[in-house]
């Protein structure tokens, strides 16, 4: 049973591998190179993590209102937090999908970059880009740091989100709101680390494009 599965796991990692070589290799035919779909993926890694960050900033916005504003139906205050959770953790997977498709490209990019170095008959044109390939690969590692940190920060808040969603949905009164402030403090940390990776991987994006466009 486990070689079966494995058999079946390991073919859809290669038609999936396929499906992303035969795409590259449409685009290159139409002028497109996998430099430029690495720049489209990293904006759009980048839009899609300040998207992110708003959705959880916005979240903590609604926590806060939920247990600081009194005489609210409980109801309809379980309802807007379950709101922002389910879109918080859509913005998560997001992320996370865009994250992937910049590594995919990447892997594919630097492979035939490699590949390609050896085809040089100037020694000279050879080093400098060997040297330029192994800048870009240094200015990667560190974008691709910056946007699984952002990544992981999200784990914590969506958990303790998830947490007061459900805490909520169990104790519909005036106490369960009482308990949910008192982790009011602990989440605003998390959202606030949050933050400040999200900002991180950013501004890793945008010196990671310059660096390629140069």
């Amino acid at each position: 049973m486990f070689i079966y599965r494995w058999f079946f796991v390991s073919l859809l990692v290669m038609t999936l591998a396929g499906c992303q070589t035969a795409y590259y290799s449409a685009m290159e035919k139409v002028g497109v190179h996998k430099r430029d779909i690495m720049v489209d993926r990293v904006e759009s890694a980048q839009d899609t993590q300040a998207d992110a960050k708003e959705q959880f900033e916005s979240a903590l916005a609604q926590f806060r209102s939920i247990v600081q504003v009194k005489d609210q139906d409980l109801a309809e205050r379980y309802d807007r937090l379950s709101s922002e959770y389910e879109e918080s953790k859509e913005a998560a997977e997001s992320v996370s999908e865009r994250i992937d498709a910049v590594e995919d490209v990447s892997e594919a990019l630097f492979d035939e970059w490699e590949e390609e170095i050896d085809l040089y008959s100037s020694a000279n044109l050879k080093r400098q880009s060997e040297a330029k390939l192994s800048q870009t690969r240094r200015q990667y590692q560190g974008l691709i740091k910056a946007m699984r940190n952002a990544e992981a920060s999200m784990a914590p808040v969506l958990q303790a989100f998830q947490d007061q969603v459900l805490f909520l949905k169990h104790n519909l009164n005036a106490r369960a709101i009482d308990s949910l402030q008192g982790e009011l403090g602990s989440i605003e940390t998390d959202v606030a680390q949050l933050v400040s990776e999200m900002e991180k991987s950013i501004a890793e994006s945008d010196a990671f494009i310059r660096s390629l466009q140069n």
